[in-house]
């Protein structure tokens, strides 16, 4: 009895509650924790620090201040700021010891985010606000409750959409009346890379303007709400079937006022993307965890495929996706397995047709083109390809290129731009295959979606996969 009423204790807290071992490991965590940081279970975390979960820009005051806590110390309401999805946040943490006997055996903890307290106190003029009490008023699940709820509370301090709860609880309340809605997730891509490069200060400009288009593209039938950091929701009241849903992503798209848009930040053009799941209540789920998973798959699919798209649920294409298999379990262990399937073949045109399933599979591509030092282009599955490529060096600067608009394509490669136009590519990755300096031809991956943006792992497997060529006789068709 006594472990059942701890544990409803501890779940039933809206604080954040966390207990660790004498080498500040964690041990277990609260429902309240796992929701924070968004996480299913405590699996991931367990028998890990800070550091190792990567969670604060500067780990040393809060591993100093648990070692004093290990020493005997009790802390009390600390500041701190730590990263959740992305975003730097303040919290407020309070610790003791625990003890076994005499001795102590590791600490409790718990925290509570008061980022939006501080920047409601900020009064700064750089928050803005995208909803009325007009406005929200329209929806009943909001005329019901803003007599009694502010829309400080209500609105993200930030970006002034719908803050994460009260997105989620409307979404809730349209599910209990059975209203029917879309639901999509909407993931920033590479965002941690505009803060890295221009701080968080820019990141935020961003979020704002991005924030602030959703929700103008949506008014009068929808509405926006920030999840955590990069990651928006938006609920679509119009739009439920498959058709409708696709004209309206489209939209957002193509028109270049929210996404695919350049925003000026220190006088550079930062081009903007995202990536976006959607699924629809009650036509793909009708219970809301079941939903949310399924809007959940289809990101993690967006993403797969090269981000800087949108994916819409349909059954029959999605409802056996794993989300454990499309998240790469890293470079390393990619490199090993497309070493091992290329060392199938005996020549290297044998090879490369035996690690195609595997090139297919992560690099979102239907076939691998190389061209030689004769400058013809040929794919490794279609024999029937030979196209002219004399010019690719023009834009070969470097061992590895992308490119996902074709432009500079057009203005350096003439020649090269006639066979990818020809071939349907809207965006390229090449790779140069050299050894000791002399040049022996290029790999390409070619996909028929413009602005596909080429990430970080699948440049590295090209390269490898370049590497791994170099050692081998020229290619021959």
């Amino acid at each position: 009895m006594t472990v059942e009423l701890f544990d409803s204790i501890i779940n039933t807290s809206q604080d954040c509650v966390f207990w660790k071992d004498k080498e500040r490991r964690f041990l277990g965590v609260n429902q309240s924790f796992l929701d924070y940081y968004g996480f299913e279970s405590d699996d991931i975390l367990i028998g890990k620090t800070d550091e190792d979960m990567g969670w604060h820009n500067d780990p040393e005051p809060f591993k100093q201040d648990e070692l004093r806590v290990l020493a005997g110390e009790s802390t009390y309401k600390v500041m701190g700021k730590c990263i959740i999805r992305g975003e730097e946040r303040d919290i407020i943490a309070s610790k003791r010891p625990l003890y076994e006997g005499d001795e102590i055996v590791g600490l409790v903890g718990s925290f509570v985010d008061v980022t939006d307290v501080i920047r409601r106190k900020s009064k700064s003029d750089g928050y803005q606000v995208m909803y009325t009490i007009d406005s929200l008023r329209k929806y009943p699940f909001f005329d019901k409750i803003l007599d009694d709820v502010s829309m400080e509370e209500i609105l993200d301090p930030l970006t002034g959409i719908l803050c994460r709860a009260y997105a989620l609880e409307f979404v809730h309340s349209l599910i209990a009346t059975q209203t029917p809605f879309s639901f999509t997730i909407l993931d920033l891509d590479n965002f941690k890379s505009i803060n890295d490069n221009f701080g968080h200060h820019f990141g935020d400009i961003v979020l704002k303007e991005v924030s602030a288009g959703l929700a103008t593209y949506t008014e009068g039938y929808g509405l926006v709400g920030r999840f955590g950091g990069d990651e928006l929701l938006i609920i679509n009241l119009r739009d439920i079937t498959y058709d409708e849903k696709k004209q309206f992503f489209d939209g957002l798209y193509l028109g270049g006022d929210v996404l695919r848009r350049k925003i000026k930040l220190r006088g550079q053009d930062v081009f903007v993307t995202g990536t976006a799941g959607c699924a629809s209540y009650p036509e793909d789920a009708t219970e809301f965890d079941i939903l949310f998973d399924r809007i959940d798959k289809t990101l993690y699919r967006g993403k797969n495929k090269g981000r800087n798209c949108y994916i819409i649920y349909v059954e029959e294409k999605h409802k056996d996706l794993d989300i454990r298999k499309l998240a790469k379990n890293g470079i390393c262990s990619d490199m090993k397995g497309l070493a091992r399937v290329f060392e199938q073949g005996n020549s290297p045109l044998e090879k490369l047709h035996s690690a195609m399933p595997f090139l297919k599979e992560v690099l979102q591509i239907k076939d691998l083109y190389y061209v030689n030092k004769d400058g013809r282009m040929h794919a490794i599955l279609d024999e029937s390809v030979d196209e002219d490529a004399r010019d690719i060096d023009c834009v070969m600067e470097d061992a590895i290129y992308a490119d996902n608009l074709m432009e500079d394509i057009s203005n350096k490669s003439p020649l090269f731009y006639a066979t990818v136009r020809k071939c349907g590519f809207e965006s390229v990755l090449i790779v140069r295959v050299e050894k000791n300096g002399i040049v022996k031809g290029h790999l390409l991956c070619g996909v028929q979606r413009s602005m596909r943006i080429w990430q970080e792992n699948e440049c590295a497997l090209l390269f490898f996969l370049s590497r791994l060529l170099s050692a081998e006789e020229r290619i021959s068709s």
